[in-house]
């Protein structure tokens, strides 16, 4: 149990938390929640004994271990494996003690030290410790390489992982998705929903507090108050109590109002695509989400450019990479007015690489980059925060852009990005990453982009914030695409999807839901080829060097009887790619409501139904013989083993 009684807290002379009483019992899995700088950081360093109270008293339950992340990891020589079985201190002192009683011959202490180490599950620890890593996105040829062999992001995916590798009976993390794309989030999001201790658990991403978190924790007017359930729950049950105060009824209807055009605007636009219609429902839940943030700091829309080219962007067979190294290869996309598509796909895929070739700043290695007479790009990613000019303001950065505005019209914008008063000329080199990722939003939303880039936008916002681009993002009606591992923000901002996988782009036929359940089958499948592919390497280690011969002879010549069939398979899958490609660019030109109003545009709109209709038939088509490709893959392949 942790419990906090008359809790004062502070940092230098402000205060954080005024006579606060709180009780969590073991178990439970509590999100922190509360404007940045309100004081969650500080909580975990009163309950790890880093900080003291001003006044009253923190109790734990007696003999809590706790895990907690550090923030930074050095750049190490040891490999990662053993820097994460490291993080279980008392098996590392008894493998120790077990290795010089070894050493010295004391036959009695050395059985004694292997039971201490059965007891601490020591003879399953690697295989654990490597389960870990690979469930955070490292490959098998990753985890015996050193630390310094990788980046910062990466490296805090191993602190994570010996985070969760030590014993605790409470666990408190920090942010721990900011380094995770989003199939490593999903992978921790399992994982801590089985841990069987007390989380507490500050993190600005809504569906993941949603999937693991039981309880939420809101820092609110220096008070710590406890709401059962997850955080759609405590959405809902602070906007009952807020709609209760006569004072926050009109802001709280403007709200309502605001999203109820957004969803009018969408019903009409939204074609039957998975992902369209799971937007339409995200809409319009966001009414109820709106009031519960009725009284945020931030407000701001993205205005769309007032000229916009059909399309907007094109790349046409393009090869991306770096240093003449393909990373994507055969890449065909076309960007029109008004589409919203999320990108898919794991670390290192080429989400970030495909984004950057949109903007022009990253040069094709092949085919071409079309751009729209009247493109207008607005291009957000995490590197720009470090371009930002230190030296200057707010108020300094938009008046470059537009040395004609007046202060009051810069200083009326800044205020919906949370810059207010005085902060419009703080210097920028004082800002955390919270402000500087605002200012950077509101760079771009001044310029009136009609094409948003957005790599990973929410990694520095609080839940506040991240709502208020969710909402902003929802009235723009220029074309966007997003990188994020935000569920939140995908379902509610895109209506396509597209997958950045095995070194191409193609389209996915589903919501995020379905996506889900494709890395499920994906990581079953891998599981399954690695337990084969590690009975085979034991059979073969087993077996006489004649029979091995064989055996690899055997391997071989299977491959090679099945690799026909395969390139079929293989073939019709492109097929398919490009065939759904084509039925969605039909589908989002069909989405034009002046089509249907217009009389001297019937034709157009008969030849596109005409063309829908062919596209469909043309991918059912390839899907039935996609499935007997791969019947006959399967069936040859049971024949050949049978015969051998």
């Amino acid at each position: 149990m942790i419990a906090f009684r008359q809790l004062a807290l502070q940092r230098g002379t402000q205060p954080l938390i005024e006579n606060a009483d709180l009780t969590l019992h073991d178990a439970t899995k509590a999100g922190i929640v509360g404007a940045n700088g309100s004081g969650k950081s500080s909580l975990f360093k009163l309950l790890l004994g880093e900080l003291a109270p001003e006044r009253g008293t923190v109790e734990l339950s007696g003999g809590q271990r706790i895990a907690h992340m550090a923030q930074e990891v050095e750049a190490l020589n040891q490999g990662l494996v053993e820097y994460v079985l490291d993080g279980h201190a008392e098996l590392r002192a008894t493998e120790r003690a077990l290795a010089a009683a070894q050493a010295e011959g004391a036959a009695h202490r050395e059985a004694e030290l292997h039971g201490e180490i059965e007891a601490l599950d020591g003879y399953t620890a690697r295989p654990r410790a490597e389960q870990l890593l690979v469930g955070l996105g490292f490959t098998q040829d990753d985890l015996y390489r050193p630390l310094s062999d990788f980046s910062g992001g990466w490296r805090m995916r191993v602190n994570l992982a010996r985070t969760l590798f030590m014993p605790s009976d409470l666990m408190l993390l920090d942010e721990p998705t900011n380094h995770l794309d989003l199939d490593a989030l999903l992978w921790l999001e399992q994982w801590l929903t089985r841990y069987p201790g007390t989380l507490l658990l500050i993190s600005h991403d809504r569906d993941f507090l949603d999937a693991v978190c039981d309880h939420i924790v809101h820092f609110e007017q220096r008070q710590l108050l406890l709401y059962r359930g997850n955080y759609s729950r405590f959405e809902h049950t602070r906007a009952e109590r807020q709609a209760r105060a006569q004072a926050e009824a009109a802001k709280q209807q403007a709200r309502r109002e605001e999203i109820e055009r957004f969803v009018a605007r969408f019903r009409a636009q939204a074609n039957k695509a998975r992902q369209a219609q799971s937007r339409l429902k995200m809409l319009e839940r966001m009414e109820t989400i709106a009031v519960a943030h009725a009284d945020s700091p931030f407000h701001f829309t993205l205005p769309s450019a007032d000229k916009t080219s059909s399309p907007l962007l094109v790349l046409d067979d393009a090869t991306l990479g770096y240093a003449q190294t393909p990373l994507l290869e055969h890449v065909s996309v076309s960007i029109l007015p008004g589409q919203r598509i999320g990108l898919l796909g794991a670390n290192g895929a080429g989400k970030s690489t495909l984004i950057k070739a949109l903007t022009g700043q990253q040069p094709l290695l092949d085919g071409k980059r079309v751009p729209g007479d009247n493109l207008a790009i607005g291009y957000f990613a995490q590197h720009q925060l470090e371009h930002l000019d230190v030296g200057a303001t707010p108020f300094v950065h938009i008046q470059r852009l537009s040395p004609t505005a007046s202060e009051q019209e810069v200083r009326n914008f800044l205020g919906g990005f949370g810059f207010h008063g005085d902060d419009v000329f703080a210097g920028v080199g004082n800002f955390s990453g919270g402000e500087k990722a605002r200012l950077a939003l509101a760079l771009i939303a001044w310029q009136k982009p009609n094409l948003l880039l957005l790599d990973e936008p929410t990694n520095h916002l609080d839940l506040e914030m991240r709502e208020s681009l969710t909402q902003a993002l929802a009235g723009f009606e220029g074309a966007v695409i997003i990188v994020s591992h935000d569920r939140h923000l995908l379902r509610a901002s895109v209506d396509e999807f597209w997958h950045v996988v095995d070194g191409g782009v193609t389209t996915f036929d589903g919501d995020l839901d379905d996506y889900y359940a494709w890395l499920k089958t994906r990581l079953e499948d891998a599981r399954r080829d690695a337990r084969q592919e590690k009975a085979e390497r034991q059979a073969e280690a087993e077996a006489p060097k004649s029979d091995r011969k064989a055996t690899r002879r055997a391997a071989a010549e299977l491959r090679e009887k099945l690799r026909p069939l395969k390139r079929e398979r293989d073939k019709i899958e492109r097929e398919m790619s490009e065939a759904q490609a084509a039925l969605s660019a039909l589908e989002a030109s069909l989405a034009d409501e002046g089509l249907y109003q217009d009389d001297a545009r019937k034709a157009e709109l008969s030849d596109l139904l005409s063309r829908q209709g062919e596209a469909q038939n043309r991918l059912d088509t390839l899907e039935q013989r996609w499935l007997e490709a791969e019947e006959a893959l399967e069936q040859r392949e049971a024949e050949l083993l049978d015969d051998a």
